[in-house]
């Protein structure tokens, strides 16, 4: 019997390790990686049945890169790891389209009763981060500022950006000019009414982009 495909993605190796040694007696682990963008690229090779991914990732965060991988591959798992217990990054992720949210610190107890049941279909979230989420609340619209929200390009350029990168290396990893970055990055500051970089920055963690 083929054994369900795993695709591991955060930016700590060691977790990945770890994760990797406590999912291969039962799974096949098909690959690890350390950022969004490489996760894109490793999921279109590999083609796993769950991607495990963490939020905070660097170049591309989990939930943009989850956007992303949904609309290529429907039918792929999404399974979010996170630090972060805010109510509002649940939803966050089940309208990115995950399948289940765990908390990190309890991916070692729930992580395989999570994997089992969406693959069956289902969905799980960490008890402790659903504090009363219905399976309504996780997947309507919702922005706790109802500001503007900018295009995923656009997103993309502000992670970026917020991460410290200059103009150039973000044209660099996006492989667009840096002219084009400018744009982006003027048109979300004009469509957000943000007007410093530090305001910018501000926004990124408000809304999942970056994490601190």
């Amino acid at each position: 019997m083929t054994r369900p495909r795993i695709l591991l993605a955060d930016d700590h190796m060691m977790l990945l390790d770890a994760l990797k040694g406590l999912l291969e007696p039962k799974y096949s682990v098909v690959g690890l990686v350390l950022e969004g963008r490489s996760l894109l690229k490793a999921a279109d090779r590999l083609r796993p049945d769950v991607v495990v991914l963490d939020i905070a990732m660097p170049h591309l965060n989990g939930l943009d890169a989850g956007r992303q991988l949904k609309k290529k591959m429907p039918a792929v798992k999404l399974i979010f790891l996170t630090m972060n217990e805010d109510p509002y990054m649940v939803g966050e992720a089940f309208r990115a389209g995950a399948s289940a949210f765990l908390l990190k610190q309890a991916a070692g107890l729930e992580l395989t009763d999570a994997i089992e049941k969406v693959l069956k279909g289902g969905t799980y979230v960490t008890p402790s981060a659903a504090k009363g989420q219905t399976n309504i609340s996780l997947r309507e619209p919702q922005d706790r500022d109802h500001a503007p929200k900018p295009t995923s390009r656009q997103r993309e350029v502000i992670q970026l950006l917020a991460e410290g990168r200059s103009m150039k290396e973000a044209a660099h990893i996006l492989n667009i000019t840096v002219r084009t970055i400018a744009a982006h990055k003027y048109s979300v500051m004009e469509l957000l009414q943000i007007k410093t970089n530090a305001e910018l920055v501000q926004y990124a963690v408000r809304h999942g982009i970056i994490s601190v």
